[in-house]
């Protein structure tokens, strides 16, 4: 808000209803927090965000990939996430789109250590690879 006023509206979610109209955004972005929200629940909140999304709306998730053994190492030693249920990728994809949104994709990333800088470059040709230590699902709100 500092750096881009009146160019961007944040608005904090609580886990309930989204305090915005219908079409009020036109992206909606999640990191990290599906893995943290009951299964059972995941597709009254992306009913929520396909709801506030705009028409041709993006929906951006990120999660911590259940297939990455360093991952889901370091999920379990952290307490933070004791009560965690990691999701894959594909479940997910799977229930974006009964939610309503179209062209879903995942995308796989964090192939490379940080410390290694200089293979980051490959990192974009691995994207299919279903091993990286997180994953995005992106996907629109249909127009009408």
């Amino acid at each position: 808000r500092r750096e881009y006023p009146g160019q961007a509206r944040f608005v904090a979610f609580d886990g309930g209803a989204i305090p915005a109209e219908a079409n009020a955004f036109d992206l909606a972005f999640s990191a990290c927090v599906f893995h943290h929200i009951d299964h059972a629940e995941h597709a009254a909140h992306l009913s929520e965000l396909h709801r506030v999304l705009d028409d041709e709306g993006l929906l951006f998730i990120f999660e911590h990939n259940p297939l990455n053994p360093f991952t889901v190492r370091v999920v379990n030693q952290c307490p933070f996430d004791i009560n965690a249920r990691l999701i894959d990728a594909r479940t997910l994809k799977k229930r974006v789109t009964e939610a309503g949104f179209v062209d879903a994709s995942i995308r796989f990333r964090l192939f490379v250590q940080p410390a290694m800088t200089r293979l980051r470059c490959i990192e974009r040709h691995l994207r299919w690879l279903p091993l990286g230590a997180q994953y995005y699902v992106v996907a629109r709100k249909p127009g009408v």
